[in-house]
């Protein structure tokens, strides 16, 4: 009986420990349910993230147009090029203004030196390694420049047959010309100008509604610095200083300062 009793003590207790085991393996699964969660927090933090780097984009591609679109139609109302292509093609080329040549070349239509160029170059990789570009001395006069190169070249003086309210066209045609190598390009434009609207700036309705003025001189307002005029006019710190003989880089409420 000592020994049939033992036996069963120690059946029961083998049988309990498995048992424990067993429920340790199914604690050990569930343990894993928080790596997962932590996998989708992660992810979703890589979403959010995505989105925060979206929105910045949309926010530069909003300020390009506040800052240029007024050029851009200055320039159609005296050459007939229309002003969304200008945009379009100036946010393309620069990078939203953010690229290599339009930071330090003020370049916006990657515009290359060609024949005859006689101003300030900068070299960059391109279609070839280390090309020729040119260099402007401000934004505007790449906006008066990109103007001059298509009415005086004759390959694309076709496109001033079509209207100016028709981008497509003028899109079409300037990839048919050669203005780039991007396949795409034609759609790049097109996409550009129909998701930010800019076929709004070619309507003659817009043009009465909004008086164009070339902007020589900026007076001084609270708040300005060097920096943020520089920024607003896509003209250097260097070249206000410059242009405005200014020993240094302090500004006074109510100055003038030429920036073309």
């Amino acid at each position: 009986m000592y020994y049939l009793t033992r036996i069963i003590f120690l059946m029961t207790f083998f049988g309990f420990v498995t048992s424990c085991g067993s429920l340790k393996k199914i604690n050990n699964k569930n343990a894993l349910a928080p790596g997962k969660n932590r996998s989708d927090k992660t992810i979703n933090k890589t979403i959010s993230v995505n989105r925060q780097k979206t929105k910045s984009k949309e926010l530069r591609a909003d300020d390009y147009i506040k800052k240029f679109s007024s050029t851009a139609q200055e320039e159609m109302k005296k050459f007939k090029i229309p002003a969304s292509i200008t945009l379009a093609q100036g946010m393309l080329e620069s990078g939203l203004g953010y690229g290599t040549l339009a930071r330090k070349g003020n370049n916006h239509f990657g515009i290359k030196c060609h024949k005859g160029w006689n101003g300030r170059k900068i070299y960059h990789d391109d279609d070839k390694k280390g090309e020729c570009f040119r260099v402007y001395k401000n934004a505007k006069k790449s906006y008066r420049d990109h103007s001059i190169f298509l009415t005086q070249r004759g390959r694309y003086s076709f496109l001033f047959e079509y209207k100016t309210t028709n981008y497509k066209a003028w899109a079409k045609g300037l990839k048919k010309a050669g203005y780039a190598t991007d396949p795409n390009y034609s759609k790049k434009l097109i996409d550009l100008i129909e998701r930010y609207k800019l076929f709004r700036f070619d309507k003659k309705r817009f043009l009465k509604n909004k008086k164009i003025q070339l902007v020589d001189y900026y007076k001084v307002k609270k708040g300005d610095t060097l920096y943020s005029i520089s920024k607003k006019y896509g003209i250097s710190v260097k070249e206000l200083i410059k242009e405005n003989k200014l020993k240094n880089n302090i500004i006074y409420l109510g100055q003038e300062l030429k920036i073309n």
